[in-house]
């Protein structure tokens, strides 16, 4: 009687401190909401909201000032576009080689030894694509400025590899036995039951690699503040200097801006748009794998 009152109580404490977590978690969703909100409601009063969605330059902290978001925005989309074209497929047919094709000692072995990319600091790779991967390119492609977006995308790429690989292979590799059995059953090759069975069968598992891997690399950091340039040009060209919306969140964030004015108010803008830019990029991606079920 005894024990089980013990148990009845620690189960009730349990049961409070998990709600309680589960609330903590969304008070400080709530809180980064209204903050944003608030700040970017007094941004608008002073910038019209025509000007911020098509002016095509973005200079807050100059003389002559523009709000135009489609710089950063063009910046934050090239830089992220050019990682996941680098960690996709690479990812994949990495997840793809552990799931089907290495023995379980390789799996053991590489796996791991794969995932220490994750572990690596941001900082780390930022000046490695400065100081290596962009001389590296520049023999390569034509007018590579010393800043760019390619240098910066491709090692934002390599960064979030692990991230898809480790999914994807998860979700590939407890896709049951018995369907594998069935296609070869029915004569199918190894790498077409790979591309007409596994695949689809583990698809849920490899969008949602995807899905953390495209907000990892939007909401990169140190790397394009690094190896960028910080310089809001409105291009689609790798080869130039761009400046990414956390890259200004960073610039700006260091101290020399005065609390209260309008290019203090400006990073609480970005960072709303960046959070409205994942939170679409999330749901679009979500609608689509259940389209595609």
């Amino acid at each position: 009687m005894f024990r089980s009152k013990i148990r009845y109580c620690f189960e009730r404490g349990l049961i409070a401190f998990w709600k309680a977590s589960a609330g903590l978690g969304i008070l400080v969703t709530v809180s980064i909401l209204f903050i944003l909100l608030s700040q970017s409601i007094q941004f608008f009063k002073q910038v019209s909201f025509r000007e911020f969605l098509f002016d095509t330059q973005w200079t807050p902290l100059f003389a002559d000032k523009h709000f135009g978001i489609l710089p950063l925005l063009t910046g934050t989309l090239l830089t992220s576009s050019i990682a996941m074209l680098t960690a996709l497929p690479l990812g994949l047919l990495a997840a793809i080689y552990l799931s089907e094709f290495a023995s379980r000692r390789s799996r053991i072995i590489v796996k791991p030894l794969l995932e220490i990319l994750s572990g690596i600091p941001t900082i780390v790779y930022g000046y490695f694509a400065l100081v290596f991967l962009t001389p590296v390119l520049q023999k390569i492609v034509p007018e590579l400025a010393g800043f760019n977006a390619l240098s910066p995308g491709i090692m934002m790429g390599i960064m979030i590899i692990p991230l898809i690989c480790s999914l994807s292979e998860d979700a590939l590799f407890a896709v049951p036995r018995g369907l594998r059995e069935a296609s070869y059953a029915l004569g199918a090759t190894r790498i077409n039951t790979i591309i007409r069975v596994v695949i689809p069968a583990a698809l849920s598992g490899i969008k949602a690699s995807v899905i953390l891997a495209v907000s990892r690399a939007i909401g990169e950091t140190m790397i394009v503040t690094l190896a960028a340039g910080q310089q809001p040009n409105f291009t689609l060209d790798p080869r130039v200097p761009i400046e990414t919306m956390t890259t200004y969140i960073v610039q700006v964030s260091m101290g020399d801006t005065p609390r209260g004015t309008l290019e203090y108010q400006s990073i609480f803008i970005v960072g709303a748009t960046l959070f409205v830019l994942t939170l679409a990029m999330n749901f679009w991606l979500n609608t689509t794998k259940r389209g595609m079920k």
